[in-house]
């Protein structure tokens, strides 16, 4: 019986050929370029050269400018989709999925340079729409906000989200986006506390902070009085 010979291992992905790190290169640079100068003032050239490749590789990898600029906003530090991935995850417990989303959300505080490119970037279009935000408005803030508010009210024991609900949902969220865009107000003020191995505290704090909101109107609740029939006064006669 002849032995066979033994099966080469795989090749990770990136390691195939030059392409997947010419992608990353053009991906990268277009980051840089439109988060400095907007989408109209970058052109596809442009991106070519900062990350030496050449113009046709962009048509290659991603098919267009427009294409290129939508990529810059979900790839480099990853989309919101992936961290509210779990919260439909059978009996998952509700401080267990705060820190999972506090952890997943300030992940990108690690790599500071990208970080404040992609907030650039959104501040950007924030001011100056393009084809991006519709899909950005959806995607990023809307689909997140109704995934955490399902959360909650599962947790509170509400069945159908109202206002309150949507504020605490803000609240809870907005502690992330302080996180993000005070980033170099706190760096002024406490760098300490921005150096990566701190991300790890704060995600575990912001996680208990939201606790405490979470509690806060589970408290506010249980003391509204619930509205009766005999509690609404008939409207006088005419």
């Amino acid at each position: 019986m002849v032995a066979r010979e033994p099966t080469p291992p795989s090749i990770p992905r990136n390691a195939r050929s030059d392409g997947e790190p010419t992608r990353e290169r053009l991906l990268l640079a277009a980051l840089r370029l439109f988060s400095q100068q907007g989408y109209a003032r970058t052109s596809v050239r442009s991106i070519a050269q900062e990350a030496g490749a050449n113009v046709a590789a962009i048509a290659y990898h991603f098919g267009d400018k427009a294409a290129l600029y939508t990529a810059t906003f979900y790839e480099p530090l990853g989309s919101s989709q992936e961290p509210i991935a779990y919260f439909s995850e059978p009996g998952i417990g509700l401080e267990t999925a705060l820190q999972r989303y506090f952890d997943s959300y300030l992940e990108p505080l690690r790599h500071d340079d990208l970080m404040r490119q992609s907030l650039r970037l959104h501040m950007r279009e924030l001011l100056d729409p393009t084809h991006v935000w519709p899909e950005l408005i959806e995607r990023e803030c809307r689909t997140p906000h109704i995934a955490l508010l399902r959360l909650l009210c599962r947790h509170l024991g509400v069945a159908r989200a109202d206002d309150d609900m949507h504020r605490l949902t803000f609240s809870i969220a907005g502690l992330v986006m302080q996180m993000w865009t005070q980033h170099d107000v706190l760096h002024a003020v406490a760098p300490r506390l921005t150096r990566p191995q701190a991300i790890s505290t704060w995600a575990q704090r912001l996680a208990g902070y939201a606790l405490a909101m979470v509690h806060s109107e589970a408290e506010r609740r249980r003391a509204q009085p619930s509205p009766t029939l005999h509690s609404r006064k008939a409207p006088p006669h005419a």
